[in-house]
């Protein structure tokens, strides 16, 4: 069987044309015009992904997102208005996976949907070839088997995202790694970044391991390079 997408979208055209053109590839699509029946959704038959709209009737999109990370870490895709830049720097921090902004051609969704799942497989087949959930430097452990990280023995959970940054960093440490290296390493050479979506990540990142997030130790900023992870901070 096909993976399964959980598309919410209040376009009904726009719906059927790309229920069409992902079930050509393979993918099982469902379809929601609103996201009252989200929850309930993924609750009863969890997708592989959603993909879901900003733009809804009722609650929008990042409401639902909200929601959605409050009991669940299934990969979300958001579709956003394009040019819309607090729309997607937003739903990065509330912890999506990806976003793609409208009008967009139904091949990168495919390449977009198919990018977030490998990265949602990666850490399992890495798991199995070290044998090792175990990752420490600067101070802390990234467990990749619960993909969560322990810093001043605290366990914080990470986003999909945030923990392949974070293992990207604690793996090169004391090196520094501009925007486009560290996203490519840590999400695949298939991701196609906008921006300085990257910076968004970092700051959630320090959020959850630093004292002081605007003196950071761990994770430094290089200025006009990128960032640099401190083995003793």
């Amino acid at each position: 069987m096909g993976k399964t997408v959980l598309l919410v979208d209040d376009d009904e055209k726009l719906q059927a044309l790309l229920r069409e053109y992902l079930e050509g590839y393979g993918f099982q699509v469902h379809g929601l015009v609103d996201g009252s029946g989200l929850l309930e959704a993924v609750r009863k038959a969890p997708p592989d992904l959603v993909v879901l709209d900003i733009m809804l009737p009722g609650k929008n999109g990042l409401d639902l997102l909200r929601d959605i990370r409050a009991e669940s870490d299934i990969p979300v895709v958001m579709l956003t208005a394009k040019g819309d830049e607090t729309d997607r720097i937003v739903g990065l921090e509330m912890g999506a996976d990806d976003y793609l902004p409208k009008p967009f051609n139904p091949r990168e969704l495919l390449a977009r949907l198919n990018a977030v799942l490998r990265r949602q497989a990666a850490p399992a087949s890495e798991r199995e070839e070290t044998g090792d959930p175990w990752i420490r430097a600067g101070g802390l452990a990234l467990n990749t088997a619960r993909q969560s990280v322990t810093v001043d023995g605290i366990e914080q959970e990470l986003s999909s995202t945030e923990y392949r940054v974070l293992k990207v960093l604690m793996t090169h440490p004391d090196s520094v790694l501009t925007r486009d290296q560290l996203m490519s390493l840590a999400m695949g050479r298939d991701y196609m970044a906008f921006d300085r979506s990257i910076d968004v990540h970092i700051s959630r990142l320090r959020a959850k391991l630093e004292t002081d997030p605007k003196s950071p130790r761990r994770i430094r900023t290089v200025w006009g390079s990128g960032y640099r992870f401190v083995a003793d901070p």
